[in-house]
């Protein structure tokens, strides 16, 4: 929900589309007492490769390369950015953008999310975890949409807080939710969990991706609670399996 201050780079969805609250001082330990669904990292990773390698991200690609733009003119990838470059574009099933990834550690405060480690730390999401408290941005994988604007209001494409979302990086697909929103002009934007996830650097000052970063959200998908990893995994596997045809 911070205003972005990093000039990246960033690239549209595809060759084609370039045509076309605050917590108690007790909560300093990452996850530490949180209401967000915690997994065994053992068992989340071997989870997430298992169901997350059947729609692989070239599989993925293919699908949005032909996407028709909807935004009405594109987005800058940060408040820096000298131009707007990055449209988002329609599917049938979903909407899609490719930008870089901004480090969002906004919510429930943690040893790896908090005023120290990130500058920019708000202890709220645009969206809240089933117990009515902001999300873990350190636990929950999740992505960040531009607030309602000019350019594009995502409630219109049937997305909302919950929205499961498919985010690819190179060779890597990982799924999650919709948990956030940023400012109305920049977009390329996801929580820490999301970015260790992808094997990105997490850390909300330094780290990132400056571009190759695709988010594929898929329209009417939204899962309750907002915080089930499980569930954004098992609904995200299925719903791109639809998406690439099998």
């Amino acid at each position: 929900m911070r205003t972005r201050m990093l000039a990246l780079t960033s690239a549209a969805c595809g060759a084609a589309l370039l045509g076309a609250a605050a917590l108690p001082a007790s909560a300093t330990g990452q996850g530490a007492g949180s209401s967000q669904e915690l997994e065994a990292p053992g068992v989340d990773a071997a989870g997430a490769t298992a169901v997350e390698g059947k729609a692989t991200a070239a599989e993925l690609l293919a699908q949005v390369r032909g996407c028709a733009r909807i935004s009405k003119g594109a987005y800058r990838t940060d408040s820096g950015s000298p131009k707007a470059t990055v449209p988002v574009c329609d599917t049938a099933d979903a909407v899609c953008w490719k930008a870089d990834m901004d480090i969002d550690c906004d919510g429930r405060r943690t040893r790896a999310c908090n005023r120290k480690t990130d500058p920019y730390f708000l202890p709220e999401t645009a969206f809240q975890s089933s117990r009515g408290e902001p999300l873990d941005s350190a636990v929950l994988p999740h992505v960040v949409v531009p607030g309602p604007g000019k350019v594009w209001d995502y409630r219109k494409s049937g997305l909302t807080g919950g929205s499961v979302v498919a985010v690819v990086y190179r060779e890597r697909v990982r799924y999650g939710v919709i948990g956030d929103t940023g400012p109305t002009g920049i977009i390329g934007e996801a929580s820490y969990a999301m970015a260790k996830a992808l094997g990105i650097d997490p850390d909300p000052s330094t780290g990132g991706a400056e571009s190759g970063v695709t988010y594929i959200a898929f329209k009417n998908s939204r899962i309750s609670p907002i915080e089930s990893q499980a569930r954004a995994r098992s609904r995200g596997a299925a719903l791109a399996r639809e998406f690439v045809g099998r």
